[in-house]
């Protein structure tokens, strides 16, 4: 376990975020390598991509609740230097990990063909999103055990050996992904089929190396079977954290699917534009949600000390890293989006769409980062309903003027993309004004250590 209630917070988390970060870039990199490849096979096969890799907001939704819930309590337990209760709470964790990851490969196999038509009438787009998740569906099942693992690691501090892990798997996606998608050197090519291979693969080869460090290396939580049989004073603490976190992210497949779903008129180079727009903005993110996603430990054990001082310097300094990393991002998507497009597909329509998107919604990037930041230290004080209501206001704000927008004359992409950059926004406001206010029930007042701190009280 690393101790993260003493000494500097910026040197905390920028120690747990760095090994994230190079992962996150890593991962970025198989981003670019997987759209550059799957765009060459033409507007299809990245929309269909696009299609099926928005069902990836459904896993990370029910992996949420997981990732947020165990790490909250463990973390919490470390701070407390409470091995039992960690160990409880690491193989709830674990047990319903494996029952949700048998659940996802029952109804993915089932329903995958039925969630495809509902967002599109382009039979190739269908087709070609049909192939991908038929063999991305077994590396969806593994992230919940990868889950269940690495978040118990972060929750005792513990990042380093995670983050190198996933980039080595990472790169083994990187590596497969020509092989498996146009052939190189096997003169097989699987096209859109071997971009979901790829991933299953790698994702088999993290979750071994994981197990493997884990069972030799970690001391503070181990694996125990005995624990296992189903506890539900347990589950229900990590059901009670993780659930309005999984909520958030079932609100952005809705709200993605949505998009889908409205953009679906203007044709597959609509679909195939915004999608590709999309992942790049994801993974242009990736650096600074490394940063708001190492708060959640550092804050959660220094709350578990009762050292709550320090959980509103977490804050700040989260706050900090992370919008000035946003605010570089939105310079570059505002001045230079067709520089970060052009290089994945040849089809200028495609090319237009995401470009414009990136130029506007970079509005949001700041805004953004003060979402991810607050959601962190929400579950760092192991409620995450004021993350849920911030993003169900968001959704609202967007579905209802969308759907209007849609039934008028001149309706068109770019009046979405606006919509969606202002919800974002409100969102920020919102979600900080309820993070003052968990402060104020949550951390007894008491003079801060910092002047920049009094914000906060």
């Amino acid at each position: 376990m690393h101790d993260l209630t003493r000494g500097s917070i910026p040197k905390h988390l920028i120690q747990m975020a760095i090994p994230m970060m190079i992962g996150m870039i890593i991962q970025t990199l198989y981003f670019l390598v997987d759209l550059y490849f799957v765009g060459n096979l033409g507007g299809n096969a990245l929309a269909g991509l696009s299609l099926a890799g928005n069902a990836m907001f459904l896993i990370f939704a029910l992996t949420q609740i997981l990732n947020v819930g165990t790490t909250a309590l463990i973390s919490h337990a470390a701070g407390r230097k409470d091995a039992k209760d960690a160990n409880a709470v690491f193989n709830q964790s674990m047990m319903l990990a494996s029952l949700m990851a048998l659940v996802v490969i029952f109804l993915g196999y089932l329903g995958s063909d039925t969630y495809l038509t509902s967002i599109s009438t382009d039979l190739a787009t269908i087709e070609a999103g049909q192939r991908y998740l038929h063999w991305f569906l077994p590396g969806m099942a593994l992230q919940f055990p990868l889950v269940a693992v690495s978040a118990a690691l972060r929750g005792a501090g513990i990042v380093k050996p995670t983050m190198l892990i996933q980039t080595l798997s990472i790169i083994v996606n990187i590596i497969l992904s020509p092989i498996l998608i146009i052939g190189w050197g096997t003169d097989f090519p699987m096209g859109i089929a071997g971009a979901g291979l790829a991933s299953t693969i790698s994702v088999v080869v993290a979750v071994v190396m994981l197990c493997v460090y884990f069972v030799k290396a970690e001391k503070f939580v181990t694996f125990k079977v005995s624990l296992w049989r189903v506890d539900s004073a347990i589950i229900k603490r990590l059901l009670g954290i993780g659930l309005p976190a999984g909520g958030e992210f079932f609100l952005m497949f809705a709200y993605m699917g949505l998009i889908y779903w409205l953009i679906q008129h203007f044709g597959p180079e609509a679909q195939a534009g915004f999608g590709l727009g999309s992942r790049i903005m994801q993974s242009l993110f990736l650096p600074a949600m490394a940063i708001a996603f190492a708060a959640p430990a550092v804050a959660g054990q220094n709350f578990g000390a009762k050292q709550f001082d320090r959980v509103r310097e977490t804050f700040f300094w989260s706050a900090l890293m992370t919008c000035s990393l946003m605010a570089m991002l939105s310079v570059v998507c505002f001045f230079i989006p067709e520089l970060l497009v052009q290089g994945f597909t040849d089809d200028q329509n495609v090319i237009l769409v995401a470009a414009t998107f990136l130029q506007i919604i970079c509005i949001n990037f700041i805004p953004t980062g003060i979402v991810f930041t607050c959601s962190g230290l929400f579950q760092s004080l192991g409620n995450t309903l004021p993350s849920l209501y911030s993003t169900t206001l968001r959704i609202i704000l967007f579905v209802l003027p969308a759907l209007l927008l849609s039934q008028m004359d001149g309706f068109n992409l770019t009046q979405l993309w606006y919509l969606s950059a202002s919800t974002v926004v409100v969102q920020a406001v919102i979600s900080f004004m309820l993070l003052r206010r968990e402060f104020r029930y949550r951390l007894p007042k008491s003079e801060p250590i910092d002047e920049r701190l009094v914000i906060l009280k």
